[in-house]
């Protein structure tokens, strides 16, 4: 006999921190999924079939049983937690929690996970790579913002752990890959940690052998 359908699917890139956002909510919420791996850096969100679900031909995309489907990470991460402690139910708190998506969105995951990108799926020879420099010091501002937020909370999503916090984790865990040093910042550390500590936590899939040893092949911070 076989198992009923899952009620949602998820076609992502398993080392792509945006989704691993949504696999490590669904996770913790303890929602059934069926994962459609897509390798985004060789072209598979660029096919006839992906682009008529997606034009944009990115990944996260979840579709639901009903073949509706939602895309971008951070609005997939607010539609599954609606009515779960993820989300705070305060209006003000929950628009809060969203300017810290936002924020991770448009200042922190451009340059920390675009350097990653650069150090581990580009050649070592890749006129890409004079970028950065650039994306470190603006990644490293973001970082900075964090950490200063992080001396005085222990969330960003509001009083307890939630959507925020995963979306700005995502990237953050895994910053060294593009360089960056989160050892100048103890309360970032700190709060890595909390993380990690939650109910239901599941770590990023690492990346491959190629793609690591592209990492230790990379120019030095």
């Amino acid at each position: 006999m076989s198992s009923p359908r899952a009620p949602l699917t998820v076609y992502g890139m398993s080392t792509s921190g945006n989704c691993y956002k949504v696999r490590l909510l669904l996770e913790q919420l303890g929602t059934r999924y069926a994962w459609q791996e897509i390798d985004s850096a060789n072209g598979q969100t660029r096919t006839a079939d992906y682009l008529a679900k997606n034009p944009n031909g990115k990944v996260p995309m979840v579709e639901r049983d009903d073949g509706r489907v939602l895309v971008e990470s951070n609005a997939i991460l607010h539609w599954l937690a609606e009515g779960t402690p993820f989300l705070p139910a305060d209006a003000w708190q929950r628009a809060q929690a969203l300017s810290w998506m936002f924020f991770e969105q448009y200042s922190h995951e451009p340059y920390v996970a675009v350097a990653r990108f650069i150090r581990g799926w580009t050649p070592l020879d890749s006129p890409r790579r004079a970028d950065l420099p650039r994306l470190r010091e603006r990644g490293d501002a973001a970082l900075a913002v964090m950490a200063q937020h992080l001396d005085q909370h222990a969330w960003f999503t509001g009083p307890d752990y939630g959507i925020a916090d995963i979306a700005l984790y995502a990237y953050t865990h895994c910053a060294a890959d593009g360089g960056f040093d989160l050892g100048r910042w103890p309360s970032l550390q700190d709060w890595l940690r909390r993380v990690q500590a939650t109910a239901g936590f599941v770590p990023m899939v690492q990346a491959g052998e190629d793609v690591r040893a592209r990492l230790a092949a990379a120019e030095p911070a």
